[in-house]
Order: structure tokens, then sequence, then C-alpha cells
């Protein structure tokens, strides 16, 4: 549901007439208006190339209806409530052009997170610890957004350990595409035994004596990570809801505004659509979601298309949920998924032959499509197909795009711009670049993808995640990816020429991903008559350290003018959410994504005798780091060494 404003009339104007105590007091006494709403003292970079600085900016009716200086907007609006932005960089409310936000959504409470944790003894210590709290039948699961690159120890858990820290609770643990790690307590649960057979493409390893170890590998496909992770319990329609809107929140928090669903294994239409829909018809979404709809079994892929088909039109809904067309499934025959750890995998002959007929019936359609793309080897042959069809049955301006294309060509390039296509990459070389430099070599991977040459051909090319499976669904790790080209684990992969200087990269997660979900002039900008959507942030990405890029989250996000997140001084503006539920989730032990004032925490945890002086020490360390961390990120950090904090 999106927040209600707090009138802070009195307040507002010039930053240095109040300070924060008297504007919380003020914010929590008094509500304000559905009138207009004006912003102050920020720094907005617009992405309108004919206005692409200003200091202000007003709202109405969800729409921005001035930018640019305090006399101007005052003057287009001189009635209206005022925020203080307190000199901070506004930019436009970020996009995510490929994310599995509502297959994500639906298990993000029982999802232990991994990303941005420092080391492995640090994650462990958090495994220990939820293994601790978790009831039976329910698992520990770590699934996917980490890369054993950005642990000081440069390794992942080995079975043995995993055992000694869960030795009853099932725990999973997907990293990336590659592998999955079980402990005996899981093996028992899914029932791998030294009788069960290797499924297609995946491998149960064993030891000497046939027994199962409790490594699953990808050989050369996910499936059997995936299908082993379905054996797990759900949560109840109840707690998926609750689950959404935590995940939704968390993106919020991080400046994200709308995403572009790419559906996702496991999430079939409409199934498992009603949890997101009845968000939606209740007014509690706090995301634009634009989705895909990806087919779900090998042989039926063009049956499921022509059933949704009838049942449902591309851009049908409305601006905040909205369907927009295939994939990135299209084909099981044509997906390569990526393990850079091993040789590529060679799609099969009848490829072509499976992706053909789902293609034509998309564009008599009309409807857009997505395939994932990891290699160039895959791109040449999906290109034969769509050349192919484009003759017979001519796309005509379709919005369609491949994801991923690390290692696509120059000549592919071209081939998509002719036939009026676009690319949507993701920063899973940020995760994967050590494994693809020990496999093809340091000069292979300094154009994996080769951003610079494709927006050189003038396709439209964008940003996202790819989350929540393989990379984190932090949007400031991405954007460091494209300033640095370096990996999580400090691996500069790429040379200048294929580096994004930051307003180009801020363009690639907002106005350039509008045409991956056909909404271009509707978002994605600072523009009067554009949707509303923003964020204030909290340090200024166009100036701070490249290496403090990751650390970057959104004080204050706004949706359509409403404000849909706050902390530090905006706290009291943002809408009430529900506790976790169930109250064993992770998510209510350890929170989002790690701040770094929670990284410092937890190391100076460990001399730490009681639990209040724990949280105590923890907002006594944060606020001298400069930081806003709210006390369940303390307790999180201290509960992770077993200190007892979570208890306070």
């Amino acid at each position: 549901m999106t927040a209600r404003f707090t009138r802070r009339s009195t307040l507002v104007g010039a930053a240095s007439l109040f300070a924060a105590a008297p504007f919380l007091e003020k914010a929590r006494s008094q509500t304000m208006t559905d009138g207009d709403v004006i912003i102050l003292n920020v720094k907005i970079t617009t992405l309108d190339r004919a206005n692409p600085r200003a200091d202000a900016v007003a709202i109405r009716d969800g729409r921005f209806l001035a930018v640019g200086t305090g006399a101007e907007v005052r003057a287009a609006a001189p009635d209206a409530e005022i925020i203080d932005g307190g000199g901070r960089r506004l930019i436009p409310g970020l996009i995510d052009s490929h994310i599995h936000v509502i297959r994500g959504g639906l298990n993000y409470n029982m999802e232990l997170r991994w990303e941005g944790v420092p080391s492995l003894a640090n994650a462990m210590a958090m495994l220990r610890r939820q293994a601790e709290k978790t009831p039976a039948p329910q698992w520990v699961r770590v699934v996917g957004g980490f890369t054993e690159h950005q642990f000081a120890e440069k390794r992942l858990p080995t079975l043995e350990e995993i055992n000694a820290a869960a030795p009853e609770t099932p725990v999973f643990i997907l990293h990336l595409y590659d592998r999955a790690l079980l402990n005996r307590a899981a093996l028992r649960v899914v029932g791998y035994t030294k009788d069960t057979p290797n499924p297609p493409g995946g491998e149960i390893v064993r030891d000497a004596s046939g027994e199962p170890t409790g490594l699953l590998l990808a050989q050369p496909n996910a499936t059997i990570l995936y299908s082993t992770l379905a054996k797990g319990p759900k949560l109840s329609p109840e707690y998926q809801l609750n689950s959404t809107r935590h995940f939704m929140r968390e993106l919020n928090r991080l400046g994200i505004t709308s995403v572009i669903d790419a559906g996702g294994g496991y999430q079939n239409y409409p199934d498992d659509y009603e949890i997101i829909e009845k968000l939606h018809a209740d007014d509690e979404l706090t995301l634009r979601i634009s989705y895909n709809l990806f087919t779900q079994k090998p042989k039926e892929e063009l049956s499921d298309f022509s059933s949704w088909s009838k049942q449902v039109a591309p851009g049908e809904g409305d601006d905040t949920y909205r369907h927009n067309g295939a994939g990135e499934m299209l084909v099981y025959s044509a997906a390569d998924f990526e393990d850079f750890r091993v040789e590529r995998p060679e799609m099969p002959a009848n490829m072509e032959a499976d992706l053909e007929p789902v293609i034509r019936l998309l564009v008599e359609n009309r409807w857009p499509w997505r395939l994932h793309a990891t290699y160039d080897e895959t791109i040449t042959r999906a290109l034969d197909v769509f050349e192919k069809v484009n003759r017979d049955v001519p796309f005509g301006g379709l919005h369609w795009f491949f994801d991923h294309a690390e290692t696509i060509s120059e000549r592919n390039i071209d081939r998509v711009a002719a036939l009026g296509g676009g690319i949507a990459v993701q920063h899973r070389m940020a995760f994967q670049g050590e494994d693809f430099v020990e496999r093809y070599g340091a000069r292979a991977a300094e154009t994996t993808p080769p951003i610079a040459k494709m927006r050189a051909a003038g396709i439209p090319v964008g940003a996202g995640t790819d989350a929540t499976r393989v990379a984190s669904y932090n949007p400031w790790v991405s954007l460091s990816w494209l300033v640095t080209g370096r990996t999580l684990g400090g691996l500069r992969l790429y040379p200048p020429t294929n580096r994004l200087d930051r307003e180009t990269a801020l363009r690639m997660w907002t106005t350039e991903n509008t045409w991956f979900s056909n909404e271009e002039g509707k978002k994605g900008s600072i523009k009067a008559g554009l949707l509303a959507d923003l964020a204030i942030i909290s340090d200024d990405f166009m100036e701070v350290a490249e290496t403090e890029i990751p650390h970057l989250h959104s004080v204050l996000t706004m949706l359509g003018g409403k404000i849909v997140h706050g902390e530090g001084d905006f706290l009291p503006l943002a809408p009430a959410l529900p506790a976790p539920m169930p109250d064993w989730s992770p998510v209510a032990t350890f929170g989002g994504y790690p701040r770094r004032a929670s990284n410092e925490a937890l190391r100076m945890a460990a001399s730490c005798g009681c639990a209040n002086a724990c949280t105590l020490h923890g907002h006594a360390h944060a606020a001298a780091l400069g930081a806003n961390v709210p006390t369940s990120d303390a307790r999180s950090f201290w509960g992770a060494l077993g200190c007892g904090c979570w208890a306070v």
C-alpha cells in the first residue's frame, strides 16, 4: 500500500532553519494531505536532456508537475506541502529490467541471504544461528545472490562445515547456476540415495561407496538444482503475502520503483501469480511490475504460449501491474545456462525446430519476447530463426530482446539492430568473472558483455540484476560493475573502453530500461508529465568514490508521488510494514542486504558482553560512521554471532 505523507510544512524550506529532532516530532504528529508536494534543497539528476539539472520538483496527481529552481516549482504549486531533501542527490526511481521478483517475493522470508556478507566465517555464523531458530520441517535456504569470490576466504563452505553447523536442520545452499550444497538432513528429506539416478542435465555427486555426498552439479543446466529446491516446504498464502511485501520494501530501500519480472522455473501462470495479483487488487504493490510469462515444461512450450495468448494480451493491466510478453524461457532446447567453470554447452540439434513455431506464434499475436542467451553460438542460431520468421511475418516494431549476451559478437549485434531488437545485460560477470578469466583468459573477458559496442550500434541496452538466484538484487552492485568493471572479488575485468560514466550507467537503470517494457515517455526521468517515481540517495552517486557505490541506498523512495520507503529524518513518513512472517524468518533476524555499518559492527561484536550493550554498541558505532542503522540491523549482526540481541 502506498504511503500517506506527513505534514511538515512548518519544518521545511531552507534546510538550515530546522534540526532533525523537531522535524521528527512534527512528522509523527500531523498528517499530510493528498494535494501537491514540493521537494526542495536537492541535487536532481533529471536525465532529461532538455533540463539536465535542477534543485526542486513539484508533484501533482502522481506525476511531476514542475522541475527547476525552488522559485519555479513554488510558483507552479503555491499551496503544496514541502519536503526538504537536505542537500542530497535525487534521481529517477531505478528500474530493474531483469529480476524474478514475483517468485522471489513468495520465498523471500524463508531465505537466508549471504549477498554482501564479507567473509565465509560471517556467513557460516549466520547459518548456524538460523539453523537453531528454524523449526522442523522447515529448511535453511541460502538461494543465490552471492559468490565465493566475495568472501575473504575465497571459497565455499565444505560439506563437513555445513553438517557441523546444522546437524539436524535441512540446509540447501545454491551457488549461482553451477551447484547446490545439501547437508545430510536435507539429503534424507529429499530422498537422494545411492539408488537415485542422475536426472537429465544434472549430477548427484557420490562418494567411493556410491552414496550422495550432498553436492549437486548442473551438467549443463540448473534443473536438478531448482527441482531439488522445490521439494522444500512452502509458506502459507498469508505468509507469502507478507514475504512479498517485505521483498518489495527491500527493493524500495535500494531505490527501485519499477521492475520487469522475467518469470522463472516453477513459476507457472496463472497459479503462481495469485499472491501478486491480490496485492495489486488491494493496492499494496510498492513497485511497478511488468511481467513476462515463462514456459514450464520441455516440449510443451508452444502449447503454453498458445494458451496464454488467449488469456492475456501484452500491455494488459495498468501502470502498476501489467503483462509484458513472453520469456525469458521460450523453449528449453535454447537455454544455455552459464557455468563458466565448465565448457560451453552445445544446444541440441532440435533447437531451431522447437524455437521457430513459438516465434511465429508470438509475432502473429504481436507478443514481445525476451530470450535467455549467454553465448554467441546460441545467439547465432536464435537469430537464424528470427530472421527466417521475419521474412515471412515481419516483426514490425515488436520490442524483442536477448537477456545476458555475455559473449555476443559484433556481427550478431548488427543482426540484432537490423531486426529492431535490444539487449538486457546483468552483472553476472561481477559474480563469475574470475571463473571466466580462468577458462577463457583475461583478454576474452574484456568485453563480456561488450556493452560499449552494443551502445555504439544504436540498439536499446538496459541493465538489471537477474536476482534472486544468480546475482544480487542490489542495483548499486550492478551500477558499480558498470562503472568500475570490477568483480565482487576485486578483479578488474574491463578496460576504460568497456566501462561507463556514471550518468550513462544511471540511464541504463532508468530511461533506457523503459524500452524493454514498452513504457517510453512514461517514466524513467524527472520531467514534467512523467510518473513521479524517485529516490533520494544516501550519498552522492555522481561524486562518491568508486568503492562506495555498492553501499549506496535510498533514504526516501516515492512511487507516483507516494512515499514507499523512508529512513533517518524521513522514517516517520514511511508506511508501516508488519513484522516478517513467520517469526523464525531469517529476515526478522538478519534483515536484507547488509549495510557497511552493520559489517563494521559485526567485526566488533565478539568483544561485546550483554544483549543490551550489543544493541547500544551497534547504534553508537553506526552513529560514529555517520550511518543510520535501524535496531533490526544491529540485532541481526549481533545475533549472527550468537550473543542474543535478537531477543532485545
